[in-house]
């Protein structure tokens, strides 16, 4: 298994690097579609959707959603909006797991989480790599939710006692979540004093990061919350030995938007 863990990445990070940092305009847009529509993919089969036909329907229904929010680019505020009003509602209904499955609306309202999950996070991307220090920002957001998530697994190896939401996911203890936390404020404060952040922009951009690390731990418990529903360990076997793509970006489905929203809030970039 890390034999394969370790092949799978060293193939796919040229590749995701690659897409991420050296793609602009159109093609960066279709790249991170590319991934998107896989997710839709994936996230049919959470849903309840067995058939192979129906999963391609949903993900191809996703991909035509893309296209027509990469040519109507008016329509990012509504979709950031929608995208933390769904984060909260999302972190109520994980806690409150498994009663809350009964507001999940069916079939019918688990494929629309799908698009709530999955759109924004697009949407969020593609505004990130058209503002002023694109890559910077796209590269912040990564470095945020993986320092939270190093900082998570050992300090919940560590010290980890108390659950965090443990008909959701065992493993994470609250913990593991105090841990990751510091370990992002901690990046955050230090690039802040490097590059000469006033108190004032230091301390907003820690209440933004602390903001961006609790919501990427929801993004993360509410994939696991479907797939618990679901029966099924991972979202695809698309990666050997990682999952699926799902399993990859449960953490920035939720980080990207509330990201790119607080910019935007702050006057970084016009939507």
């Amino acid at each position: 298994m890390l034999k394969q863990r370790i092949i799978t990445a060293l193939v796919l990070l040229p590749i995701a690097l690659g897409g991420f940092f050296l793609l602009d305009g159109v093609a960066f847009a279709l790249f991170i579609g590319a991934v998107i529509v896989l997710g839709a993919w994936e996230w049919a089969r959470l849903a309840g959707l067995q058939a192979q036909a129906q999963r391609v329907a949903y993900a191809s229904l996703v991909a035509l959603l893309l296209a027509g929010l990469y040519r109507l680019p008016q329509l990012a505020p509504v979709v950031l909006s929608l995208a933390v009003l769904w984060w909260l509602a999302a972190t109520l209904l994980v806690l409150s797991y498994p009663g809350s499955s009964r507001f999940w609306g069916g079939l019918p309202g688990r494929l629309g989480i799908g698009l709530l999950i999955l759109l924004p996070a697009w949407q969020g991307l593609v505004l990130l790599k058209h503002w002023p220090q694109a890559n910077g920002l796209i590269i912040a957001v990564m470095v945020l939710v993986w320092g939270a998530d190093i900082g998570a697994y050992f300090s919940g190896k560590a010290f980890g006692k108390k659950k965090l939401a443990p008909r959701v996911s065992p493993g994470k203890s609250w913990e593991g979540v105090y841990g990751g936390l510091a370990a992002s404020l901690l990046i955050t404060l230090v690039v802040g004093l490097q590059q000469g952040w006033s108190t004032k922009g230091v301390v907003l951009a820690l209440v933004g990061a602390a903001l961006v690390v609790l919501i990427s731990v929801v993004g993360d418990l509410t994939e696991s919350m479907f797939k618990r529903q679901a029966g099924i360990k991972d979202s695809s076997n698309l990666l050997p030995g990682h999952g699926g793509v799902l399993d990859r970006i449960d953490s920035l489905t939720a980080a990207v938007p509330l990201f790119a929203a607080l910019l935007w809030i702050a006057g970084w970039g016009a939507l």
